[in-house]
């Protein structure tokens, strides 16, 4: 009986392995099916196919050599680069679970991520290292590896316990690195602040991203002949799961950029004939406005998608009329689906200006009340999903993942209206979360922070209009009496405690702030009535 259901056993560890589809599965699909195909450029550096998946395996054997295993929790923190994509596979051979660290977080932000999610490995570039290991401060940490050091560089001393990628990959074998794993396995975790002070760790699968690539791939009409430019930061969800990762499962090229310059933007689209490009609508405005806008050859640009902020009409429109071989999408979603929800085609660009677009391919969406019932068509609810994108919940917080699926519905937090035609548009967060430039704010966050300030009797921070930002973190202040306080003080004392892009861009002050007869502020209020304060 014993042996019967030992072979069982292995026999269907077997048939779970034959019909595996993880993210180290994906690359080695391509490299098969492509190998001498031009896969990834990065400064002067040029990659194959075939050599990025040696670079990824000799990596993969360098961390496993090291005693890395399945379910480590492993800390990523870089900008972009060719070693970020190269870690982001070998930690998905091997079953380890990266964590991309936003590295405009300060040390305190950092430090909590770390300790919440029980990182026992640090990734990162050189300029990153010591933010790291100053937040790790009092953990166990076993793995520290410093990425892009190139060939004669040495590393700062003060990084002593840091090996060099570079020098630990160094005569690794190439050959597949394989592990016991399977498609549900953890495969990321992404740290999301929502509407929440603290960050919540957002557990995406193998089987989730894929399902989400897949989902690009048809609804964003992406192929194997597209030339991409990788230039939003990949630590975010966006480029990394909308982008990079669908490229790579279809065998498209990809030029890797360290940000998002305007300029140098506009000159690799030429240099490198790139069909397809990301940015957030305030990224696209700045290249609008870019004197070399105009004199560049953009006109093998096919392909362009927006997202993470809405677009304003005017701009789309003069998108359009200065792009006239492109054709545009809107992505919309979130992290905890990993993240693409919704798209809006290029056809209904115009046609259905504001909208996010109809559900993706493997989402099912509908629009809820407060009993979670779905509502007719043109009436403002919840905007929920079922798909298999979804995240399997957020890292050691049961009671906040039952709330968020509850009813067998992911519950986005985010207000939205579906027409007669099934076309989805976003009418408000849900609990005034703030994106601004793209990055999410937690308006609680931020209040609270000013209500340390001596001073301060009550505040409330929205999200206007702007610009640039295309919402703007703003803050409404009731001061004590007889306070003194200015606005310098307000954006100083932020700004020594709130990662840059939390620290609020206008401060306003009032007698009173409006409120329910419960006693809630109502921030919609508030936002009709400071509208137009980024215009004075």
């Amino acid at each position: 009986m014993n042996t019967d259901s030992n072979v069982i056993d292995e026999l269907d560890r077997l048939l779970e392995r034959a019909r595996r589809n993880t993210l180290g599965d994906i690359l080695a699909r391509t490299r098969d099916r492509m190998p001498d195909k031009f896969a990834l450029a990065y400064r002067d550096k040029r990659l194959n196919y075939e050599e990025l998946d040696d670079l990824v395996n000799q990596t993969a054997y360098a961390f496993r050599n090291r005693g890395m295993k399945k379910g480590d929790m492993i800390t990523v923190m870089s900008k972009n680069s060719l070693d970020f994509v190269v870690v982001n596979f070998a930690l998905a051979r091997l079953g380890a679970v990266m964590i991309p660290i936003n590295y405009m977080l300060t040390k305190d932000d950092v430090a909590f991520i770390l300790k919440h999610a029980g990182a026992c490995g640090l990734i990162a570039s050189e300029e990153y290292a010591l933010v790291l290991d100053q937040a790790s401060n009092g953990l166990e940490i076993t793995f520290r590896f410093l990425m892009d050091m190139e060939d004669g560089e040495i590393p700062d001393e003060r990084l002593d316990e840091w090996t060099p990628l570079r020098d630990a990959r160094t005569e690794q074998p190439t050959d597949f690195v394989d592990c016991d794993l399977f498609d549900d396995a953890l495969a990321h975790v992404l740290y999301t602040s929502g509407t929440e002070s603290k960050p919540k760790g957002v557990m995406l699968t193998h089987k989730s991203i894929v399902s989400e690539y897949v989902s690009c791939i048809v609804d964003g009409n992406m192929a194997e002949g597209d030339v991409l430019i990788h230039a939003l930061p990949m630590y975010h969800s966006a480029q990394l799961h909308c982008f990079l990762g669908p490229s790579i499962y279809l065998g498209s090229s990809g030029i890797i950029l360290d940000g998002a310059s305007p300029e140098v933007i506009l000159r690799t689209i030429e240099k490198e004939g790139a069909t397809q490009l990301f940015c957030p609508p305030t990224v696209w405005i700045a290249l609008l406005r870019h004197p070399e806008f105009d004199t560049r050859d953009l006109s093998t640009l096919e392909k362009c998608y927006y997202g993470a902020a809405i677009m304003p009409r005017e701009i789309l429109k003069e998108l359009s009329e200065r792009l006239p071989n492109a054709k545009f999408w809107n992505f919309y979603g979130q992290t905890e689906v990993a993240p693409l929800a919704t798209a809006l085609q290029p056809e209904d660009q115009l046609r259905k200006l504001g909208s996010a677009g109809k559900p993706a391919l493997n989402m099912q969406t509908k629009i809820v009340d407060e009993n979670d019932q779905e509502v007719p068509r043109g009436e403002i609810g919840e905007i929920v999903h079922r798909t298999p994108h979804a995240m399997k919940g957020y890292l050691f917080d049961s009671d906040k993942t039952a709330e968020a699926f509850r009813g067998g519905w992911f519950h986005s937090g985010d207000l939205g209206v579906m027409d007669e035609e099934g076309y989805i548009t976003i009418i408000d967060r849900k609990k005034d979360m703030i994106n601004t430039g793209g990055v999410n704010v937690s308006s609680r966050e931020v209040e609270e922070t000013i209500y340390q300030l001596e001073g301060v009797s009550e505040v409330a921070v929205i999200g206007i209009s702007d610009k640039y930002w295309i919402e703007a973190v703003t803050a409404i202040i009731v001061p004590k009496e007889n306070a003194n306080l200015t606005e310098e003080e307000v954006v100083e004392y932020c700004g020594s405690v709130l990662s840059k892009f939390k620290v609020p861009k206008y401060v306003a002050f009032a007698d009173s702030l409006p409120k329910n007869p419960s006693g809630k502020v109502l921030k919609r209020e508030l936002r009709d009535e400071y509208e137009g304060l980024g215009e004075d």
